[in-house]
């Protein structure tokens, strides 16, 4: 028995560096679930993280300053929040005191003896996740799992579960000060799904190469009886895999001639499913959107491999109800609709867009507003094709971060439809002035955005 597992046994007390993160503070639930006694610091933290981590029982200290470690905790777990130079870290480095990191802790603690079905890609995981835990969960296998995210109809984005199934939102970010590979190389996947990959986290990676290196390290430790389920056709997971894979592949598309396939009706409110090209059934739901069908397809596919039947899946999928801040309506007012979606990439924003737009079939135009609030985004990679992007949208109200490193301002200039501001109150007055009824206003980002939304459903 690993040193990790010995103190989950014997009902030891773990003091969690950075516990306001959705990863840490989800290995806050998990760890009073196995019987530990949690406490953690981080910033100044706020509702609903702070009466979350209240509602667990699980004592926050505000900052990050050494006396912390006289609670004398048996074991720390750092969060990549913690950096070399911060109090804490340095009196836990000249400590005896044992230290892991999230992804390394959870591994021992519970990944290592359960099926992992992990949850990997530029785009989706987090709904992906959500929707393969949700089939699970109605199918009786109480899977355990963690979500980066909030589904609706679960009630904790993390659960230890009770059985052998752990479903994993695999983060490609980067583990901890100490250990520079993605979280994801960690959880040694048997069931691995890619939905997609592209450059992003510009902060850490320098390329797409960079990305594919940490990827391949995941593929390198995979048993050769797990399974990957990979979405097709995409040059650069083909890619990925000729770098190397040693496990049985299966693919999903919206084409024809891959393993698993959806025909789509309805806008993807509707899509009949296909295994080796036979029909397996109709998925009826509230999801639009070629990519949430493609999200529900990896859902079942993955949840066929662990023994649920098709049929079962798609039953238990028709009744998804979808994740918070993905495309959520958060209010209405004067026939306005105001949408929430974490957006943080061309990509996914422009399938968002397109969505929507087919979704009102021409009764009402679609609004976008928009906050470049990752790393990536304020350094400029996505430049060249952001306009373009947001230009899907009938209007688009772009924000200019001062800590931007490039002139939003050019984008005006480029589509007509965009237009960038330099506060949110200026975006609100101009919605005020332009918004009427049957639009469908989405408000994009992948932060709180100065809580924009109330603002706009209160100035409407």
């Amino acid at each position: 028995m690993s040193e990790v597992q010995s103190a989950a046994k014997q009902k030891k007390h773990v003091h969690i560096l950075g516990i306001g993160g959705t990863f840490m503070a989800s290995l806050a639930r998990i760890a009073t679930e196995l019987g530990y006694r949690v406490t953690g610091c981080d910033g100044v933290l706020y509702p609903p993280m702070s009466t979350y981590l209240e509602t667990l029982g699980v004592e926050v200290l505000e900052g990050f300053d050494e006396e912390q470690l006289n609670l004398a905790p048996d074991v720390v777990i750092v969060g990549n929040i913690s950096k070399r130079g911060m109090p804490i870290v340095e009196a836990l480095l000249n400590s005896n005191i044992p230290y892991y990191s999230g992804p390394e802790w959870l591994y021992h603690t519970v990944l290592k003896d359960r099926h992992v079905i992990a949850v990997s890609g530029t785009h989706g995981k987090t709904t992906v996740t959500s929707m393969t835990t949700w089939i699970l969960t109605q199918c009786n296998k109480q899977p355990g799992y963690l979500i980066g995210g909030i589904p609706h109809g679960l009630p904790h984005p993390a659960a230890l579960g009770d059985s052998q199934y752990f479903v994993i939102e695999a983060d490609e970010y980067d583990t901890a000060f100490f250990d520079k590979r993605s979280k994801f190389v960690h959880y040694r996947p048997n069931t691995l799904i890619v939905t997609s990959l592209e450059f992003d986290h510009a902060d850490i990676f320098a390329n797409l190469e960079a990305i594919m290196t940490q990827f391949h390290h995941m593929l390198r430790a995979m048993p050769s009886k797990a399974k990957i389920i990979h979405a097709a056709p995409n040059e650069n997971i083909d890619v990925l895999l000729e770098k190397g894979c040693w496990t049985p592949v299966e693919t999903y598309t919206l084409d024809e001639g891959e393993d698993w396939q959806a025909k789509i009706s309805q806008g993807g409110r509707q899509f009949d499913v296909l295994y080796q090209g036979v029909r397996q059934g109709t998925v009826n739901w509230s999801m639009i959107g070629g990519f949430n069908v493609m999200n529900g397809l990896a859902a079942i596919a993955a949840s066929h491999d662990v023994g649920v039947s098709i049929p079962d899946a798609i039953q238990a999928l028709s009744c998804f109800e979808g994740v918070k801040r993905r495309c959520e309506l958060r209010g209405e007012a004067r026939g306005i609709k105001v949408y929430d979606d974490f957006a943080h990439h061309p990509t996914a924003i422009q399938a968002t867009l397109r969505a929507m737009k087919a979704d009102l079939q021409g009764q009402g135009r679609v609004i976008a507003v928009f906050e470049p609030r990752s790393s990536t985004m304020r350094q400029g990679v996505h430049q060249n094709t952001l306009s373009g992007v947001l230009s899907e949208a009938d209007l688009a109200y772009c924000y200019a971060p001062p800590e931007a490193t490039w002139d939003l301002h050019v984008m005006s200039a480029e589509q007509a439809s965009v237009t960038v501001y330099d506060s949110t109150d200026a975006i609100v007055s101009a919605i005020k002035s332009e918004a009427q009824s049957g639009d469908s206003i989405i408000v994009m980002s992948n932060g709180g955005f100065d809580k924009i939304h109330n603002k706009i459903l209160k100035s409407i």
